[in-house]
């Protein structure tokens, strides 16, 4: 844990030279590229179409990317099984000394996402890898991302004026991609976060509706929440094309938004960084900024 000022987070920088980030062209890799970068570490974002290729389904890719790599930063592939373990494993034996693993909050929770992903998860499978792979780890559990409303799978809806999920009038802790970016970047750069597992999460509990009447306050731009049922949510996916399966867990995702497992505020942002997380309202104000809802 850490509670430095900045001057000491700089100053305690570890000798680990070179970061690579999976994912780096994701919603939070290409954040924690861009953190990483400011701090002058070098850092190479690796994803099928980034700088540095890498391929979850190629493994051919993987020694390549790792090569002299001191630290990386796994943003995983959710499939089961997962890739994750064999990949910590030819980190590990490249040289890599310091392991940052993307989780996810409640993976440790039975039924916390529903039937469909009994028996298992592409996470638990990641986090036991780097638990147990010998060198530094540190895991981040992330919950719902505000982000998600603004660059990602509920955007086209809320632009539309209408937003229809199986989420009744339950509430998430909804946390920004740039706090889980800057914990990753300070536990890859950082001493002090060694066996930690950061809970992260915003600092306040949000309705689906309450995030659209934030959105609206600054931008003009207003979208009804309309709640539905889940069969109706998973008969609707299946007719844009998704699988039954595929369906069946996009619907089972957000059971802790219904059933408001995500509400509670947890402390990770807090004792990563030594500052709260940020509120909903400031994200709006930095994402209107960029044009998000236009």
């Amino acid at each position: 844990m850490t509670t430095q000022n900045d001057a000491t987070r700089t100053d305690s920088k570890s000798s680990r030279n070179t970061v690579l980030v999976t994912g780096g062209t994701g919603k939070t890799g290409r954040r924690t590229v861009a953190g990483l970068r400011e701090l002058g570490v070098e850092t190479r974002a690796a994803s099928r179409s980034g700088e540095t290729p890498f391929d979850w389904a190629d493994r051919t890719t993987w020694r390549a990317a790792l090569d002299g790599v001191d630290a990386v930063h796994i943003v995983p592939l959710d499939t089961s099984p997962s890739p994750t373990p064999a990949f910590v494993e030819q980190a590990v034996a490249s040289g890599v000394r310091r392991l940052v693993l993307l989780s996810a909050r409640g993976v440790d929770v039975p039924g916390y996402f529903g039937t469909s992903f009994e028996g298992g998860s592409p996470q638990t499978e990641g986090e036991a890898a780097v638990r147990s792979s010998g060198v530094a780890w540190t895991i981040l559990r992330p919950g719902w991302f505000l982000q998600n409303f603004s660059e990602g799978v509920f955007l086209d809806d809320v632009r539309a004026g209408e937003l229809a999920l199986p989420t009744g009038s339950g509430a998430a802790a909804f946390v920004d991609a740039d706090d889980i970016a800057a914990v990753a970047v300070a536990a890859l750069t950082e001493d002090g976060h060694d066996g930690q597992v950061y809970e992260l999460s915003g600092p306040r509990a949000l309705g689906v509706a309450d995030v659209l009447d934030e959105i609206a306050k600054v931008t003009g731009v207003r979208a009804a929440y309309v709640p539905v049922e889940e069969s109706a949510f998973r008969a609707g996916l299946v007719a844009q094309g998704l699988s039954a399966e595929e369906a069946a867990l996009w619907t089972d995702a957000m059971k802790p938004i219904r059933t408001s497992q995500e509400a509670p505020v947890t402390d990770g942002v807090r004792r990563a960084l030594g500052r709260p997380p940020r509120d909903i309202a400031d994200f709006v104000r930095a994402a209107s900024a960029a044009g998000a809802w236009r």
